[in-house]
């Protein structure tokens, strides 16, 4: 994996997310996580944000500890004051010790991994940090309903459905208890409404999620040690 080091991660969000998106984004996280992704956690749970990024979720979500993992350093200007950040990669997570987590959630990333050891590896360490019975919270694009689009970012290495994420997490003991193959829209650039009420909206309905939506959304629990 030791060759994406040589793309400057932060360079590349900072193009792709330039300040006029900061805010539409950060509205944006505020209504998925209040009115979707909220659901899945407890006020008491650690809950990890793997690939944390600009901490658009981990800073939104309401639970007991909060912890950001992301290999990029930046992640730390991003993180709120009540967010413990740890600087690694996504398949050893020094730092963070072995079934001390409730819930992992993991948006788009998957994609960004070299190959699929990569993807088995990161699993398999998810599964380390998790509980017995904890969960996995993932938000994939899914290269079923996106072809071509899919690489329009050069940094997507990684071609995944939600059939791959289910077939994967089964190998390493994990049990899918959710799976929509459609979800959200590819991009936040993309027809997924902006403004804050009807991405609430969006969210209530599911014909819109399988007229529009290109992203996978799959919960799975840790079922072994």
């Amino acid at each position: 994996m030791d060759h994406i080091q040589h793309i400057h991660l932060g360079s590349i969000y900072d193009k792709r997310f330039g300040k006029e998106e900061s805010l539409p984004r950060t509205q944006l996280w505020q209504v998925l996580c209040a009115h979707w992704f909220q659901r899945y956690i407890a006020p008491e749970d650690t809950v990890l944000d793997l690939a944390a990024g600009r901490c658009e979720f981990i800073n939104q979500i309401r639970c007991g500890r909060k912890i950001a993992v992301d290999l990029n350093e930046d992640v730390r200007r991003f993180a709120a004051p009540d967010v413990e950040t740890v600087i690694a990669w996504s398949h050893d997570m020094q730092g963070v010790a072995s079934e001390s987590v409730d819930v992992v959630f993991v948006s788009n990333f998957f994609e960004h991994l070299p190959d699929k050891q990569a993807f088995l590896d990161t699993l398999t360490e998810i599964k380390r940090v998790l509980r017995k019975g904890g969960r996995l919270l993932i938000l994939q694009p899914n290269i079923r309903f996106l072809h071509g689009e899919y690489w329009d970012f050069i940094d997507h290495y990684l071609p995944l459905t939600d059939r791959t994420l289910v077939e994967a997490l089964g190998l390493v003991g994990m049990r899918p208890v959710e799976v929509k193959p459609r979800f959200l829209p590819y991009t936040t650039r993309s027809r997924l409404p902006q403004a804050p009420w009807l991405v609430r909206l969006y969210l209530m309905i599911p014909l819109a999620h399988v007229l529009l939506g290109k992203q996978a959304w799959v919960v799975a629990r840790k079922v072994s040690s």
